[in-house]
């Protein structure tokens, strides 16, 4: 009798292992289960917000579970960059961020922030990056080509005016790079806190003379000829502007930015979430309707091979911009 009812005993040890393995198979492959908020560092409406509701979107066709964007500005992206990595590393919180606020300002401002970023932070792949043109005022600003704007300087130091849309920000580097590259050029920075839109305004009213901005944003001023493309910071020339050289070609390899958004989550999510989130994120940037949104806006859709390479290419641009900052002196407010 105690040889049965051992044996019943363990027979239900058994099944009761064998129920509780099936369901952790089960729990691991109904990832998600639930909505997926999204953190977006800006208000609604710019390229990082778009960016995440299309990819959003059709994850959700995908995986069957709503992606939901929450929009966090402020801080240089701090706000959104610690919310997220301080969530529950489960998948469910994740971030699309941007090369100023998942690369610029941890090495700028690293102490500003209450996380370790390298630490906490863990990028699922890079999704599209955004090509940018040194464009110029068409107001009383002779040069026609980058070289006219050197020798332009050369001859006015103090006097040629750049657009930046903040101290520090990536479009304040690049033309503060393009200077000192250029022979230590004497510029004067021109910031504009209302952002892209401030720049090209002042652009247009010639307050500012020249100044690196992105293509999406530039292109209908462009269009209406009151603003001329001197040269084009991207992988290669676009169709649309055959004619505007990439600053590569002119001789100033590694000035300017292409401005890439990327899919973050916090540190410790289980590599089989990161997996599906990164299977996932790379078919939506395949969806012809995506495809066809990021063409219009000349984004290049640059996903990462893999989640590991992920995490080599965010180490390389943080290293680069170390390079950047090191090379160019900003003074920063901290």
């Amino acid at each position: 009798m105690q040889r049965t009812v051992l044996a019943l005993m363990s027979a239900a040890c058994v099944a009761v292992a064998g129920v509780a393995a099936t369901s952790s198979v089960v729990a691991q492959e109904k990832y998600p289960s639930r909505t997926v908020k999204i953190i977006v560092p800006y208000a609604p409406g710019g390229a990082t917000d778009i960016v995440a509701r299309l990819i959003g979107e059709h994850m959700r066709q995908d995986l069957g579970q709503s992606f939901v964007v929450e929009n966090k500005p402020g801080a240089f992206g701090i706000i959104a960059i610690e919310e997220m990595a301080r969530a529950k590393p489960d998948g469910y919180t994740l971030m699309i961020g941007n090369v100023s606020t998942n690369a610029i300002t941890p090495v700028l401002f690293p102490k500003k922030f209450k996380i370790d970023y390298v630490k906490d932070v863990v990028p699922v792949t890079r999704l599209v990056d955004i090509p940018e043109f040194m464009v110029a005022t068409t107001k009383d600003f002779p040069p026609k080509n980058v070289k006219d704007v050197v020798d332009y300087a050369k001859k006015n130091p103090g006097k040629v005016r750049y657009g930046s849309v903040g101290v520090g920000s990536y479009p304040h580097y690049d033309a503060a790079l393009f200077a000192k590259r250029a022979g230590d050029l004497d510029m004067v920075a021109i910031h504009n806190k209302a952002g892209a839109s401030g720049v090209i305004n002042d652009l247009v009213s010639g307050d500012a003379q020249f100044a690196f901005l992105n293509v999406a944003s530039t292109a209908p001023m462009i269009k209406a000829g009151n603003l001329r493309p001197f040269a084009l910071v991207n992988h290669a020339r676009l169709p649309d502007y055959p004619d505007v050289p990439t600053m590569d070609e002119l001789g100033y390899k590694g000035v300017g930015t292409i401005a890439w958004q990327g899919l973050f989550a916090p540190a410790g999510t289980p590599p089989e979430v990161l997996e599906t989130l990164f299977k996932a994120s790379v078919k939506a940037m395949q969806a012809p309707a995506v495809q066809e949104a990021f063409k219009k806006q000349n984004f290049n859709v640059v996903p990462s091979k893999s989640t590991a390479e992920a995490k080599t290419w965010l180490a390389a641009e943080m290293d680069a911009w170390k390079k950047i900052a090191a090379e160019v002196k900003i003074e920063l407010a901290e």
